[in-house]
């Protein structure tokens, strides 16, 4: 067994682990932390993206020891005093998800992504996310919601400057 100390959400955490033990499973048998999602167990999807030390990875290649000492945010540490992160709101708002698998994971490569490049056209925006996967949605709406959030995250906004299309149906 291996002991790891690791701040999660804002949380101090002290464990002792499986060696092996990777931190998606950390995450989500110990802490509770469902939100990071398995989806492939190769890296291939992204569906399991958490921010270790301030940036995405994707929590199925990292053992849990790996982030021994660090700092790890996920999906349900983004919204402060019940506000929801601008990313997750503007997914939200421009209808950015379908069957909600991937949306975990595309939300945190998105944070990241905006934390490098807080304005980024749309092959910018697909370069950024291009290390997750979406079976459902086409990328047009995710596309769109990051650069919502984006401006929603400068300095004086105050509302959305888009308002999404009506969704068929309503």
């Amino acid at each position: 067994m291996a002991e790891v100390r690791v701040t999660v959400d804002g949380v101090n955490y002290a464990d002792e682990v499986e060696p092996r033990m990777l931190l998606v499973q950390y995450l989500r048998e110990r802490l509770g932390k469902t939100g990071t999602v398995i989806g492939c167990d190769t890296s291939n999807c992204g569906a399991c993206t958490v921010h270790l030390n301030g940036q995405s990875v994707k929590s199925c290649s990292v053992l849990a020891v790996q982030a021994n000492g660090g700092e790890v945010t996920t999906i349900e540490g983004l919204a402060r005093d019940g506000q929801l992160h601008p990313v997750q709101k503007a997914f939200n708002e421009c209808h950015a998800l379908q069957c909600g698998f991937c949306t975990p994971g595309m939300i945190m490569a998105a944070v990241d992504l905006l934390g490098d490049n807080p304005d980024p056209d749309e092959g910018e925006v697909r370069e950024g996310i291009e290390g997750n996967l979406c079976r459902c949605t086409g990328y047009q709406n995710i596309v769109r919601a990051v650069q919502s959030a984006a401006q929603a995250m400068k300095p004086g906004a105050s509302a959305p400057t888009e308002t999404p299309a009506p969704v068929a149906g309503d």
